[in-house]
């Protein structure tokens, strides 16, 4: 148990003068008990009222705790949060418990021996219904809302979820909270209890991606391909099975107008040749991927001796959010930035109590390039079915040192296209490939705007294949502030790309390949890619891991 003196501290407050009360309350959802809830606790007298939990009370469970604190004789309440063992914050509201407002029904009950009358309110387009007595002559409620209507025994939200009241009960004293170290603003409140919430990894803040030779490392960030790669090492705690893991990378134009392709990835290290061997050395000390087409790709595919990256997330840049919104348009106020975020739970056993290389990429050819932060966040979740699972690393196209060399994804040229061959030491069950595509030529035949089939193989026999096409570009106008007009009165973001549009991310789709025995296997990918024309040129990233039990 956790130090309770540090959290609250017993007084009685008008025991004398009025009968101080513990009300407990359960939760319950469509007619079905929660299983393994925190019970609510309301205690309460004439004066005050506090309104709390039973983990909260004795501190059990994970930070952080809260509690609210109602001064009837101020018609206001305290909220006082534990964010730690020795942090406590609070705010007070003096305003909103008067500006609540309720519709008074005929309808009576009894609940618990007592008679009940019935309110209801509508907050955020949910109808909350209350059951209150008068008998006790005490106000209290399960929720900040309707404190001022009575003994709230019992609250409905639309229809299904009930908190209601199983035990009302005299006792002699009314606990509170001791004064907390720091008074905040709501709003800082908010912001500060959210956070303690989850964990956040800050991984880069306001980093820049550019191009150009006076890039340089420094004792936390390490800078390649003259500066359009930023990495550093980044320990990672032990994450939970099931827990949820968001990446967040927030992105503004710092000079470079152009939609450019990103990406957020680690580098695994677990064989005797890394990408990072690449990086410090030269894309030319990669494996060589050959297909038969003249030419050679460096470090795109799995072998004995090396995995490529991990993309954690692919995104687009748009037009020069930020440094070009001075570029006016009727009607139209531009973004400050483009936030990009996505869910990467299944990379969970990648990141694990891990210290790994996570890197950021930007390709660009402009001295001011783009700002970039970059964060990973874990949210614990109470329960879950989620199950162990294995990531095997596959192939990876996306030239992410372009800038220092690596060859574009033109492989698909051939009809061999991608082929990874890989051996698995046991077996793996429900195996599916995470797999990003995007297509790329930014002139008027290339595969950027052209449908092209991907097929996936699976030791040589299909096992999936779809049209990667995002319709939905012309949503994200107001991030593009520099994309060019043209006469049929579309912008150049509004167009329909291969999978991706400017200013958003590129979700991996997942295939179900099924179990897949001991030993060794083959992954295949084959794209039509348009021919060239000129000096323009088709290409593809398309990178991909192996996830299974």
């Amino acid at each position: 148990m956790k130090k309770l003196l540090l959290f609250v501290l017993l007084l009685v407050y008008g025991s004398s003068f009025s009968q101080n009360y513990k009300i407990t309350y359960v939760k319950s959802s469509n007619g079905t008990m929660i299983e393994n809830q925190d019970p609510v606790w309301v205690f309460t007298n004439v004066k005050y009222t506090l309104l709390t939990s039973q983990n909260t009370r004795y501190q059990k469970g994970n930070f952080p705790f809260e509690e609210t604190t109602i001064d009837r004789s101020k018609n206001s309440y305290s909220q006082t949060a534990l964010l730690s063992d020795l942090k406590i914050i609070v705010t007070t509201d003096s305003l909103s418990l008067a500006k609540q407002t309720f519709e008074y029904l005929n309808d009576t009950k009894k609940i618990l021996g007592y008679n009940c009358k019935k309110a209801k309110t509508i907050v955020n387009s949910n109808t909350i219904e209350f059951w209150y007595t008068e008998d006790l002559k005490v106000k209290g409620s399960p929720s900040i809302l309707g404190q001022n209507l009575g003994l709230v025994l019992e609250m409905v939200r639309n229809g299904n979820f009930v908190i209601a009241a199983t035990k009302v009960e005299k006792i002699d004293a009314l606990p509170y909270f001791r004064k907390a170290q720091k008074t905040v603003d709501g709003l800082t409140y908010k912001d500060l209890l959210w956070k303690s919430r989850f964990t956040t990894i800050n991984v880069f803040k306001d980093q820049i991606i550019n191009f150009s030779d006076q890039s340089k490392s420094n004792d936390t960030i390490l800078r390649f391909a003259n500066g359009t790669i930023a990495l550093r090492k980044v320990k990672i705690p032990e994450i939970k099975i099931g827990s949820q893991i968001f990446v967040d990378v927030t992105e503004q134009s710092n000079g470079d107008a152009y939609d450019r392709t990103g990406s957020f990835f680690i580098i695994p290290t677990n064989k005797a040749t890394s990408f990072l061997d690449g990086l410090k050395n030269g894309a030319k000390t990669l494996p060589i991927y050959n297909n038969g087409n003249g030419k050679e790709y460096q470090g795109v595919a799995a072998t004995e001796n090396y995995n490529p990256v991990v993309e954690l997330m692919r995104f687009y840049t748009p037009f020069g959010v930020k440094q070009y919104n001075t570029l006016q348009l009727k009607d139209k106020t531009w973004a400050e930035n483009v936030l990009y975020r996505q869910d990467v739970s299944d990379l969970r056993s990648l990141l694990s109590n891990q210290e790994v290389w996570i890197g950021i990429n930007i390709g660009n050819y402009d001295k001011g390039g783009h700002k970039v932060s970059a964060n990973i966040t874990i949210h614990d979740e109470e329960e879950s079915k989620a199950i162990p699972t294995q990531i095997v690393p596959l192939f990876c196209t996306n030239n992410i040192m372009e800038m220092a060399g690596q060859e574009y994804g033109t492989m698909f040229s051939s009809d061999k296209g991608l082929e990874v061959n890989f051996k698995l030491e046991k077996p793996m069950k429900s195996c599916k490939l995470r797999y990003i595509t995007t297509g790329h030529g930014g002139w008027e035949n290339g595969d950027e705007f052209v449908p092209k089939k991907n097929t996936i193989f699976l030791d040589g026999k299909e096992a999936f294949s779809f049209t990667p096409w995002r319709q939905d570009c012309g949503s994200y106008r107001l991030s593009n502030p520099a994309s060019g007009n043209f006469p049929n009165g579309l912008s150049s973001s509004d167009y329909s790309r291969a999978n991706w549009c400017p200013g958003t991310v590129t979700n991996p789709i997942f295939i179900d390949l099924g179990n897949l025995e001991t030993g060794n296997h083959s992954i295949q990918i084959t794209i039509p890619q348009g021919l060239p024309e000129g000096t323009s040129f088709s290409s593809w990233n398309v990178s991909g891991v192996l996830i299974g039990e």
